[in-house]
C-alpha cells in the first residue's frame, strides 16, 4: 500500500467514528503504521523466510550471488550494522544477521561470561532475537521519521516536486529487517526440548535455525577439543522437531541449517541402533574404533558388536565415551550432510579447523554426487588465524611449484617481518577473495563471521582507553571517535536522535498538538551535529 493510499484509508476510518475522533490525524496514523510495519515476530519470520528462500534460489542459478552476515550480540550492534549497510551499499540484499550461541553464552547469560557449552539460559536466545528485531524496527521508524520531516519541510516551502520525490522514497522504503540465522546449539536437551525452544525462537522472529549434531550435555564450541556427536537418528529427530515448530506456527518456508561437528569430533556417547546391515545405524557404528574379542573372559561390562562375522569391542574411554577410528572425520561429515538433507534440512554447516577451500570442496563434491543442490553456511571464524593459515597455504603452493622459499620460515610466517613480502600480498589477496572463491568452488551459499563484533568492541574499547586515560586525554575521544563520526557520517553522533528522541517528539505532537513539550528545541545540543 502506498503512503497516500494509507492516509486515505486511515482518514476514512477516523471519519467513520464521528466527531469524538476529530483530534486524530489520518496522516499521523499512516506515518505510525509505516514506521511499525511488522506487528509480531511471526510476521518477521514469514517475511524473512521468503527473502532467504529467494536468495537460495538465486545462488543456485549463480554462485556469485552468495549471502553474508556478521554475528551480533546486542540489538544496538545489529541495528548499527544494518544502518551502515544501507548507507554504504544502498541495499540490504543478501545481508543477514547471525545470532551466535557463543556470544550469547559469553555476553548475555545471567550467570555471567560462560564458555560455549550450552550452560546459558535457553530463554536468552529468543530474547536476543526479539531484541535484535526491536532495534531493527526502531531503525526503520527513525529513518522514516527523517523522511517525514523532510516531506513536511518540502511542503512548507511549497516545493511540490521535492515533496513528490520524498513521497516516492517513503513508498519504496527498504526495511532494516533482514533474516537472522539463529544458533540453537544442540537443542538444549532432547527433541521435545528442541521443539519448545525452536517455537520461542521462531515466535521471536527467527526464520533460520542452526542446529548441530553434538550431544547436548557434552556440547563444546566447534573449535574446541572434546566434541561428542550423536547417532544420526537422534539428530534427525531434532531436525524434525524444528520443522514441526515452523509448520505449527505457519512458517512453511522456515530454514533448517544442519551443522556437523564430525570433522573435529572423535567421540560418541552411544552406539547407534541398527536393524540390518547397511542401515544408517550400521553405517555410524562402522566408524567406531574396535578390537576383536578373542577371549570372552576379558570382557568387563563392555559393549560388543558384530562386524564381518566377528565379535568386536568398541574402544571406550574412562569417561564412558566411545571413540571413532582416526582419519574418518571427513567421511562422517559427508554421511552426516547427506542424511540431514535427505531428512528435512535445507542447508549444511561443516565446522572445519581451518579456512581451506579445497578441503571444504572435497566434501561438498561428494555430497553433491547424491544431493546436487547441496549448499553450505560457512563459519569464517575468528578462531582461525587467517593470516598464518593463508600465508602457509601460499608457502605450500610455492613449494609445489618449485619456487624458492628460502627467505621464509613456514612456522613463523605470522611475523611482521613478512608483511610487505610477495608471499604476504598473495595471501592477503586470497583472504580478500575467499568468500567469492569458496562460493564458486565449494558450494557456500552463506558466509558469516560468528564473533566479529565481540572483537571489534574489545579493540575499539582498548584504543579509547589507551588514549583517553593517557596523554591525549579528551582529545583521545574527540579525535579517535567523535571527529570520525562527524566526518564519516555515522548516525550515532546524534545519539539522542538514534535513541528515539525525535520519534518521541513526533508522538507528543500527534497526541497533544501545540501543547506538546518537545525535547528537540533550539537548546538541544544535538543541533551542533545537524547535517
Amino acid at each position: 500500500m502506498t503512503y497516500q493510499s494509507l492516509i486515505t484509508e486511515t482518514r476514512s476510518i477516523i471519519a467513520a467514528n464521528g466527531p469524538s475522533w476529530d483530534g486524530i490525524s489520518g496522516e499521523a496514523v499512516a506515518r505510525m503504521q509505516f514506521q511499525n510495519r511488522f506487528q509480531t515476530g511471526l510476521d518477521i519470520a514469514r517475511y524473512t523466510a521468503r527473502i532467504m528462500r529467494s536468495d537460495m534460489a538465486a545462488y543456485d542459478a549463480d554462485p556469485a550471488r552468495y549471502t553474508q552476515s556478521l554475528g551480533c550480540w546486542h540489538g544496538f550492534i545489529g541495528q548499527q550494522k544494518l544502518i551502515a549497510i544501507k548507507k554504504h551499499f544502498g541495499s540490504t540484499r543478501g545481508k543477514y544477521l547471525y545470532l551466535s550461541g557463543w556470544m550469547v553464552a559469553a555476553l548475555r547469560s545471567d550467570f555471567g561470561p560462560l564458555p560455549d557449552q550450552s550452560m546459558h539460559e535457553k530463554t536468552s536466545v529468543p530474547a536476543l532475537i526479539e531484541e535484535l528485531y526491536t532495534f531493527l524496527k526502531q531503525a526503520d521508524a527513525r529513518e522514516l521519521g527523517l523522511l517525514f520531516h523532510d516531506l513536511d519541510a518540502a511542503r512548507d516551502a511549497g516545493d511540490a516536486v521535492k515533496a513528490a520525490g520524498i513521497t516516492a522514497k517513503i513508498d519504496g522504503f527498504q526495511t532494516h529487517v533482514v533474516p537472522i540465522i539463529a544458533d540453537i546449539d544442540a537443542g538444549f536437551g532432547n527433541a521435545e526440548a528442541t521443539y519448545l525452544l525452536a517455537r520461542k525462537m521462531i515466535e521471536a522472529g527467527a526464520c533460520a535455525l542452526q542446529i548441530e549434531n553434538q550431544v547436548s550435555d557434552e556440547k563444546q564450541c566447534g573449535h574446541q577439543d572434546g566434541k561428542v556427536t550423536v547417532p544420526h537418528e537422534d539428530f534427525l529427530a531434532k531436525i524434525r522437531a524444528c520443522r514441526y515448530a515452523f509448520l505449527e506456527l505457519g512458517v512453511p518456508d522456515g530454514i533448517i541449517v544442519a551443522r556437523t561437528d564430525s570433522l573435529g569430533a572423535g567421540l560418541t556417547k552411544q552406539i547407534a541402533f541398527s536393524k540390518e546391515a547397511g542401515d544408517i545405524g550400521d553405517q555410524y557404528n562402522a566408524f567406531l574404533d574396535c578390537e576383536e574379542v578373542t577371549d570372552i573372559t576379558s570382557l568387563r561390562g563392555d559393549v560388543v558388536i558384530e562386524r564381518d562375522g566377528k565379535l568386536m569391542r568398541p574402544k571406550r574411554l574412562a569417561s564412558n565415551l566411545f571413540q571413532f577410528r582416526a582419519g574418518t572425520g571427513a567421511d562422517r561429515c559427508v554421511l552426516d550432510c547427506i542424511t540431514s538433507l535427505q531428512n528435512g534440512a535445507d542447508l549444511l554447516w561443516i565446522e572445519t579447523e581451518k579456512p581451506h577451500i579445497e578441503q571444504i570442496a572435497s566434501m561438498v563434491d561428494r555430497i553433491r554426487e547424491v544431493v546436487p543442490d547441496a549448499k553450505l553456511v560457512y563459519n569464517n571464524s575468528p578462531s582461525f588465524n587467517w593470516t598464518l593459515n593463508f600465508r602457509q597455504q601460499v608457502y605450500d603452493t610455492w613449494v609445489e611449484q618449485g619456487r624458492d622459499v628460502s627467505a621464509y620460515e613456514r612456522a613463523a610466517l605470522m611475523s611482521v617481518i613478512y608483511d610487505g613480502t610477495d608471499l604476504a600480498q598473495e595471501a592477503d589477496e586470497r583472504i580478500r577473495t575467499f568468500q567469492k572463491d569458496a562460493s564458486a568452488r565449494a558450494g557456500i551459499f552463506h558466509h558469516l563471521i560468528t564473533l566479529p563484533t565481540y572483537h571489534t568492541a574489545a579493540l575499539s574499547t582498548d584504543n579509547l582507553a589507551k588514549e583517553y586515560f593517557g596523554a591525549a586525554g579528551m582529545l583521545g575521544y574527540v579525535a579517535g571517535v567523535q571527529r570520525k563520526e562527524i566526518r564519516e557520517g555515522i548516525a550515532c553522533v546524534r545519539h539522542q536522535n538514534m535513541s528515539g528522541s525525535d520519534i518521541g517528539d513526533d508522538h507528543k505532537e500527534y497526541f497533544a498538538g501545540e501543547a506538546a513539550l518537545k525535547a528537540g528545541g533550539a537548546h538541544n545540543t544535538m543541533n551542533q551535529f545537524a547535517a
